[in-house]
């Protein structure tokens, strides 16, 4: 007699997986992204008339936009009760020669994992993160100044009005790289819906990172 040989087919092993981005790290990124989309969407239903026609009520849309913007500091000012958060920060503030390197290879359209070292966080991610809390920044406070009329003189509103459109259009158009970028990498969304990242694509994308 031949040795019953069992054709039950195995369950490969899940991957490794590790941990990326803490729970609170994970809704303070949810509700930015969701305050920021509101300033989007009303500025848009603001400044072209094909959305303002479509949804009316300007005023009901301005009080918004203003309330969506000058909430958009508080998540993460909230954050910053979370250890793993303030850690983050830290680390996204952090430069060393690797991220140089990163930079370099991203001009020259190099995207080979060998020529762009990064450890949690690479040198696009840190651009981007401290641009995009500067530009919040100065939003804010023109935007103040064009809601309260009456903290500054009418040269400063209307330098103040100048800078918030363009620099709207701005912070857009880089909304929408980010959002292309991310996108293009499931695994990176992966990590910001869920917490973790596999083993594979950390030590792919990020081979300085030691988690």
């Amino acid at each position: 007699m031949h040795p019953r040989v069992d054709d039950t087919p195995t369950l490969a092993a899940p991957a490794p997986r590790v941990r990326r981005f803490s729970r609170a790290e994970r809704w303070v990124h949810r509700v930015t992204a969701l305050l920021m989309g509101i300033c989007v969407a009303t500025a848009a239903c603001l400044y072209l008339p094909m959305f303002a026609e479509l949804v009316g009520r300007r005023e009901l849309v301005v009080r918004v936009h203003e309330w969506a913007g000058l909430m958009l500091p508080v998540p993460v000012l909230a954050g910053l009760v979370s250890r793993a958060f303030r850690a983050d920060l830290g680390r996204l503030n952090r430069w060393g020669p690797h991220d140089r390197t990163w930079l370099r290879a991203a001009l020259r359209r190099d995207r080979r994992p060998s020529s762009r070292p990064a450890a949690k966080f690479n040198a696009g991610q840190k651009t981007y993160a401290a641009w995009i809390a500067g530009a919040t920044l100065v939003m804010l406070a023109t935007g103040l100044l064009m809601w309260f009329t009456h903290l500054a003189p009418l040269m400063w509103r209307t330098s103040a009005t100048f800078v918030h459109d363009w620099l709207a259009l701005t912070i857009g158009v880089v909304l929408a790289g980010h959002i292309g970028m991310a996108l293009g990498d499931p695994e990176a969304r992966r990590g910001l819906r869920t917490g973790s990242v596999s083993r594979e694509w950390a030590k792919r994308e990020h081979p300085l990172w030691r988690p």
